[in-house]
């Protein structure tokens, strides 16, 4: 028998309570397939920057890639965020990274150690906990580009939960708390400081957090390309454009492999 006790749905009034100020509007839904689908249609529909939609189960949640993933309802976080920033595209490459960091602050915070994998996923001893995906939506009718950035976050999954065998949680990982309420709340401050930080234009102070929370900077990697060809080198920087530097080549997208560990 499952000594497990049920686990609850969000607390839609105690998030937007906990929020006030910092985001437009937070959509709890009960179920969705995709909480980025959601957020970018209703970026289209005119969503006001800082518009929220969480769902306590999320069906087909998207990543990058065209990936689709799933995890038992209620046992993690599915969010996404719609942003209408005033920032040059050629910024743009930092938010994953920026969000990455918010990431790691709020495992902080529960009493985890994290490690970032660019340009997307979190590490919780070299196991991935959370993924980011990054969206940019035209919305011309009501002024212009969206940055809709959603998370997934394993919350309440035990090891016979974990859709596969490289996963983990914040329930393996011991975290000090999992009310997927208060763990939510949490991320979305930690996302609205580094939203802040990200628009400022200037990603020196970014890099240099984020070079020394990356996993990545150090090994020997695989990074298969867009084209279809395979990188394979020491990983040895994130440049100031937000590139992986792997072999003296920089890269700004391509699916990570962690071959060896740091040297």
């Amino acid at each position: 028998m499952d000594d497990r006790p049920a686990r609850g749905p969000l607390d839609a009034d105690a998030l937007a309570a906990a929020l006030v100020g910092r985001y437009a509007d937070v959509r709890v839904l009960d179920e969705t397939d995709s909480t980025n689908a959601d957020a970018a249609r209703w970026a289209r529909q005119g969503a006001a920057d800082g518009s929220v939609v969480t769902a306590d189960h999320q069906r087909a949640g998207r990543g990058r890639l065209d990936r689709t993933f799933t995890m038992p309802e209620r046992s993690g976080i599915a969010v996404s965020v719609v942003w209408r920033p005033d920032v040059p595209l050629r910024h743009w490459v930092w938010l994953p990274l920026a969000v990455g960091l918010a990431l790691d602050a709020t495992l902080v915070d529960l009493g985890v150690r994290g490690r970032l994998k660019w340009p997307n996923d979190v590490l919780v001893d070299g196991r991935k906990i959370s993924g980011i995906l990054l969206e940019r939506v035209e919305t011309p009718e009501v002024g212009g580009a969206a940055a809709v950035v959603g998370v997934g976050l394993n919350v309440d999954l035990r090891p016979e939960d974990l859709p596969v065998p490289h996963a983990t949680s914040l329930r393996i990982a011991g975290a000090s708390d999992l009310d997927r309420t208060r763990v939510l709340t949490r991320l979305l401050r930690h996302l609205d400081e580094a939203r802040a930080r990200w628009a400022t234009g200037d990603p020196a102070a970014l890099r240099a957090d984020y070079v020394a929370r990356c996993d990545t900077v150090g090994r020997v990697v695989d990074v298969d390309l867009p084209d279809g060809s395979v990188l394979h080198g020491p990983a040895e920087d994130v440049d100031a454009d937000g590139r992986l530097v792997v072999a003296g080549v920089a890269v700004s997208a391509g699916d990570v492999t962690h071959v060896r560990a740091r040297g």
